[in-house]
């Protein structure tokens, strides 16, 4: 008895923290992600070529129709998983390279 007590703790509290704490880390990584590229675009070996993309009608109007396939609704798509998984992923690696 005291055995199924542990577990059912163990299932209805540890879970949801680790849950929790997963959901966090992968928000540090997705901060982390935004915090670098918002640095990187002002490098001064890019800046040049991002300004001219800025201006470039033609992309600007793919790069919004690219993101006009995407969601930020709680149901996300096989897409939206996808491209969130991309970014968490290089998000973790940039931030265990920087700290």
């Amino acid at each position: 008895m005291k055995k199924i007590a542990i577990l059912l703790f163990l299932l209805l509290f540890v879970s949801p923290a680790q849950a929790q704490f997963s959901a966090s880390k992968n928000a540090q990584y997705i901060a982390t992600l935004k915090a670098v590229t918002n640095y990187k675009i002002d490098d001064e070996e890019i800046n040049k070529d991002i300004e001219k993309l800025r201006q470039n009608k033609m992309f600007v109007e793919r790069l919004q129709k690219m993101l006009d396939k995407l969601s930020n609704r709680r149901t996300k798509d096989s897409t939206n998983r996808k491209v969130l998984k991309i970014l968490e992923k290089a998000g973790e690696d940039i931030y265990k390279l920087l700290d």
